[in-house]
């Protein structure tokens, strides 16, 4: 191809979004994140430091809500949203979460009869889908997508 007909064409950027949408490097960050609050948060109780057990869980999820964001960001999504945009979302989604949380375990403990395990695992399972699809189409979203084009 000529140069000159190679400068009249536009780049189209291509998206870099990861294979799945990211669900599986989602569902692998959000367990990490969750085993590493269990672990955090079980290490300072035993410890015995007079703090009430309610502060130290409390403190602990606060703890990690920026690394969790940050891996998510990165490696979920890959997004290139600034921080400015994408972490008010995603302390906003987060919020969303406890609020989906409470109204699923009402719902599904006030109308099933399921066992409590089971119970739990469905509640985590709902309130994880919606945060997957929130968090992917508006906390981390990109200003433009694009699209590849074949030449």
């Amino acid at each position: 191809m000529s140069a000159s007909l190679e400068s009249l064409m536009c780049d189209v950027p291509r998206s870099r979004a990861p294979q799945w949408g990211g669900l599986i490097v989602f569902i692998a960050i959000g367990g990490a994140g969750a085993a590493a609050f269990v672990v955090l948060s079980t290490l300072i109780i035993w410890l015995d430091t007079g703090i009430a057990d309610w502060v130290v869980n409390t403190t602990c999820y606060a703890a990690l809500i920026v690394p969790v964001y940050l891996l998510h960001r990165l490696y979920s999504f890959r997004s290139d949203a600034s921080h400015w945009q994408a972490l008010p979302r995603y302390l906003v989604v987060q919020g969303m979460a406890l609020l989906l949380a409470a109204l699923f375990s009402y719902v599904i403990h006030g109308v099933t009869a399921l066992p409590t395990v089971v119970a739990s695992m469905l509640v985590i399972t709902l309130t994880s889908g919606v945060n997957f699809m929130v968090l992917r189409g508006w906390a981390f979203a990109r200003a433009q997508w694009g699209v590849a084009v074949p030449a």
